[in-house]
């Protein structure tokens, strides 16, 4: 699963952005699905070493 697009201009545009590039959309959604699967990668990690199969909410904050 991924961050698309169209889920990036509507981040851009929630936050105040009148018009978005494609460009721009496409860096941020680039740069936010790099983003979570390193936190992802992190977390997984953080719970292997807890010895638990389930990631919980903890391993994603201290992965950040």
């Amino acid at each position: 699963m991924t961050i698309s697009k169209l889920t990036a201009k509507k981040i851009l545009k929630s936050v105040g952005g009148a018009r978005i590039s494609e460009s721009a959309a496409m860096e941020l959604s680039e740069t936010l699905n790099a983003y979570a699967y390193s936190i992802a990668r992190k977390a997984v990690k953080l719970a292997k070493h807890a010895r638990r199969k389930t990631v919980k909410s903890s391993d994603i904050r201290l992965a950040k």
